[in-house]
Order: C-alpha cells, then structure tokens, then sequence
C-alpha cells in the first residue's frame, strides 16, 4: 500500500519539477513576457512618432501665430523701436518702458475709461442677462423664436455690430435720430458719438447689445438644474414671484453668475474692436481704452516698445483679474459644499 502510493505521489510532486517550464502555470507568462513587451514598446513608438508628425503642421502654425508674436512683444517692451522694419536700429531700455507707463497721464486716463467701461457694461449685462433667461426659460408658444432672436446680437462678428450702430448713432442722417425726433422726445439731431461721455455711454450700449445674450444663456442652463419642488414648495408657503425670485432662484444662479463675472470682465478690460470701429477712442480720447492705447502707441505713432510694454501690461492684470475670479470661484464652491 505504501509502496505503490509513494512512486505516485513523487511522480506527481516531481513532476513539474522535471517537466519543460513552459507548461507550467508561471512558465508561458516568463517565456512570451519579453516578446509582448518589445511589441508593445515598438508599436507605442511608432504610435508616438506619427503623433508627432500629424501633429507637426499644428505646432508649427501654433509657434508662427501665437508663440513668435509673444516672444517677440517681451523682446519689444525691453527696447526702444520707432520703425517696424526689420533693419530698425533698437536700444536696450532694459525696464524703462514700463517705468514711463506708470507715469504717462494719457494711460492713466485710458485705464479709467477702461474701468467704468468694464464695470457699467459687465453690471448690465448681468442684470439684463439674468432677465432674460428668466424669460426665455417661461413656457411660451414660440419659445424657440424668442431664444433665437436674443441669441443673433452676440451671433454677429463685432465689427458688424459696431458699423451698424455707429450708422445707427449718424448725427445727420442715423434712424435713432429720427425716430427720437418724431416722437418728440428730442427737438433736433444730436451727435452721440460728438461728446466723450456721450460717446462712451453709446459704446457701452453697443456692448451690452451684443453681449448680453450669452449671459442670458447661461443664466438659461442654470434655471435648468433648479428643482422645481423648491419654487413650487416656496408658493405653497405664500411666497410671491418676486420673494421666490430673491430667496431661491437668485442665491442658486450665484455660481452661473460668478462664472458670467468672470467672462464679461476679463473681455471688458482688453475691449478694443468695438471702440476702434465706432469712435478711433474720440472724441478728444474720450473712449479710448487701454487696448486702443496700446494699438496707437505701436502702429500710429511707431513707437513699438513702449506699445508692447502696454500690451504686456494689460495681459498681466487680465492674468491678475482671472486669478482672483479663480480663487472666489473655488472659494464659493467649497464653501457651498460644506453647507
């Protein structure tokens, strides 16, 4: 009995010990490991390198458009460059350029014109964004219409916008002209774009024209993730529309409205096309911003290092403004999560 076990049971111990590795459970896995490894490698890299390649065209456009012109603006605002030929003689400045833009007076009352453009335009555009998504988001028949109507004002590219109302605005032969004045409401044709406050309040119209609907928009998509058992749960407590408007809906839209603060400002500050196309920044540089600072200084009066150190100038405080969106954005919602 013993006899005949033990033969079989060495037999089936030692097996696997005298058998080939590579019927053994561990042994295919040691034996193609290095093969599947090497084709894996080889394919990843040949992967990689038609990326690259694919991805060469985009790069090169990418460094020509964007990375070039960068580098060159920073090399620009270390110097002092009067002509934009190649062979233009340059003098080393060093930081001078941006030292002059802290004392130069007619930047210093374009950043103020700057600030009350981007603070008037991006409140009103809020407030009448806000109302607008409210009323896009009623069950109204011909919904779908009203939404495609408030959608083509910021559809519009900004130089038609801007030629339209400056057409609009024509002292001597513009429809608001007209129409004012057959109404009575004005007894003869004024020039709005004539004076510089007038001018820049009208620029400012322009703007929220356009650009209100895509706040309204978003306050749209944020209207509809709002339960409805709140508002409906808010009037069955005797809330009217307007108490449920300022308890529920308006501290829940906070979020999307941070988000449209943050858009709206950091577009208001570099505003240039607009103001350009409607006034050149007259009358008397009434309207004329720092962007459209910065453009003259460079192209109209070639002085090209002094524009550039503008231009830098203004990316830093739009980093500035972004960063500080950012952190009351992440501020907001972390603080929201806790509650």
């Amino acid at each position: 009995m013993t006899d005949s076990t033990a033969p079989t049971t060495q037999s089936r111990a030692g097996a696997p010990a005298s058998a080939n590795p590579s019927h053994g459970p561990a042994g295919p896995r040691k034996a193609s490991y290095p093969k599947r490894f090497r084709h894996t490698y080889g394919s990843s890299r040949r992967s990689g390198g038609l990326a690259a390649l694919l991805l060469l065209p985009a790069a090169v456009v990418v460094f020509g458009l964007v990375t070039y012109p960068v580098l060159r603006t920073v090399w620009l605002s270390f110097n002092r460059v009067l002509s934009p030929m190649p062979t233009a003689p340059v003098q080393m400045v060093g930081f001078q350029n941006f030292i002059n833009a802290f004392t130069d007076s007619d930047l210093i009352a374009a950043t103020g014109h700057t600030i009350y453009f981007t603070l008037v335009s991006t409140a009103a555009e809020i407030v009448f964004g806000v109302l607008l998504g409210q009323l896009m988001a009623q069950k109204l028949r011909f919904r779908w219409l009203l939404r495609a109507a408030i959608l083509m004002p910021w559809a519009l590219p900004t130089v038609v916008s801007a030629s339209m109302w400056r057409y609009l605005l024509n002292a001597d032969y513009g429809p608001i002209n007209a129409l004012l004045t057959q109404l009575g409401i004005i007894g003869s044709y004024r020039s709005w774009l004539g004076t510089p406050t007038s001018a820049m309040n009208m620029i400012i119209i322009a703007d929220v024209w356009k650009n209100t609907s895509i706040a309204a928009f978003f306050v749209l998509a944020g209207l509809a993730v709002i339960p409805n058992e709140l508002r409906e749960a808010a009037s069955v407590d005797g809330a009217g529309a307007v108490r449920r408007f300022f308890s529920i809906t308006l501290p829940l839209l906070r979020p999307v409205i941070m988000v449209v603060l943050v858009l709206r400002t950091i577009e208001a500050f570099k505003v240039f096309d607009i103001v350009y196309v409607m006034t050149r920044g007259g009358p008397s540089n009434g309207t004329q911003t720092v962007a459209v600072y910065a453009y003259q200084t460079a192209f109209s009066n070639q002085n090209f290092g002094y524009g550039s150190a503008i231009a830098l100038l203004i990316v830093v405080v739009v980093l500035l403004l972004a960063v500080a969106y950012i952190r009351m954005l992440s501020t907001g919602g972390t603080s929201d999560g806790g509650r």
